[in-house]
């Protein structure tokens, strides 16, 4: 068993003590402060991680996995915790299902982080405990994980109840040696690229929502207007933002940059948006088939046939695309015919290493679009 340095446990050391006291599988959704944990898990025990759509399923994957006997272990990040509440609270505890947490402490009191994570970090370990889940730190020190293992495992096997170790920031090691990151066609764009056409080839007066991670902060670094709103945390809510403003917005053209991941994780937001398919919503899915902004962790997307679904579901017309002249055109079928449109636009992963934060502080980026709607 390796070991990591001072301060950080090793990744591969964390997976081997779960397994050797018989915990797995893993499932859930990265965080790039589990991400090497992820890493090594996708490259050495592929058939004992599962990659969740959202944290409430990977509870409900996890439930299953112990009904069949197994031990499983759920990752998530703490900004996606209320997405668990109901699995945990109404599945697990009614039916004494116990599953181990690792929940990482983004926002944590004291710590630096983005905007979005500010009141989750404050509340996360009075969640936990107020959802009648004990919780510790996950020690960082390799000799107190056996233990403290051990003495979580107790704890569920006498309560029925899951337990969650809280990650800070910087517990897990890097990892050394080769990664996960999959490689796709290099003639296609990357997002920066596909963002410009899409800007390019839309009404200047249009209303645009960006889903969190790099789209936002791509789509203000290089196209910022007042017309833009910036949605910097609740992953994968950006689609029913739109719709909201579309079917309020009156004569107002309406789109939303939506990634795969985060369309992945609310997939009924487009059963909503097709049963409005006579609102002017042009919805622009940009596809890296990779979670991006927490270390390029695969999606499922590349298996899932996003346009087929958004016609089920009832949008007026769909493309599927690769290239700019193509996203232009698709863009502006979608703004002089009206209704649902969906564009899935394959990109390449990948983007500038020195891309910002977001300047706009999230609710001056929100009064600034309200004035922009009003006008």
């Amino acid at each position: 068993m390796t070991t990591s340095g001072p301060g950080a446990l090793d990744a591969r050391a964390l997976v081997t003590a779960l397994q050797d006291r018989g915990f797995g599988p893993f499932t859930g959704v990265p965080c790039s402060f589990l991400g090497p944990v992820i890493s090594h898990l996708e490259a050495e025990h592929p058939q004992q991680y599962v990659i969740a759509a959202n944290e409430g399923e990977a509870v409900a994957l996890a439930a299953g996995a112990r009904l069949a006997g197994r031990r499983p272990v759920v990752i998530l990040q703490n900004s996606g915790l209320g997405n668990t509440v109901n699995p945990l609270t109404s599945l697990c505890h009614t039916l004494r299902l116990p599953v181990l947490l690792l929940v990482t402490w983004r926002g944590r009191p004291g710590q630096e982080d983005e905007p979005q994570h500010e009141l989750m970090g404050r509340i996360t370990p009075e969640l936990l405990t107020a959802m009648g889940i004990r919780n510790e730190l996950l020690p960082t020190d390799q000799a107190e994980l056996g233990p403290v293992l051990d003495a979580a495992a107790e704890h569920m096997a006498v309560t029925g109840l899951p337990f969650a170790f809280v990650v800070p920031k910087g517990a897990i090691a890097p990892r050394t040696g080769g990664g996960g990151t999959r490689h796709r066609d290099a003639r296609l764009m990357k997002r920066a690229e596909a963002i410009a056409h899409v800007v390019g080839a839309m009404d200047p007066k249009t209303l645009l929502v960006a889903t969190t991670g790099k789209t936002a902060r791509e789509l203000e670094r290089d196209w910022d207007r007042p017309e833009n709103l910036y949605v910097v945390g609740s992953m994968g809510c950006a689609s029913s933002v739109a719709l909201g403003v579309a079917m309020h917005a009156a004569g107002r053209k309406v789109a939303v940059l939506d990634g795969d991941g985060a369309a992945l994780m609310r997939l009924e937001a487009m059963a909503t948006i097709g049963q409005r398919r006579d609102t002017d919503l042009c919805h622009v899915l940009l596809d890296n088939e990779a979670y991006e902004s927490t270390g390029g962790q695969p999606t499922v997307s590349a298996g899932v046939d996003l346009c087929a679904i958004a016609t089920a579901c009832g949008y007026r017309h769909t493309r599927d695309v690769t290239t700019g002249e193509a996203v232009r055109d698709a863009v502006r079928h979608a703004q002089e015919a009206g209704g649902t449109h969906l564009i899935r636009v394959r990109i390449a992963p990948g983007s500038d290493p020195g891309l910002g934060r977001p300047a706009f502080p999230p609710p001056r980026s929100a009064a600034r679009f309200m004035e922009a709607v009003a006008r």
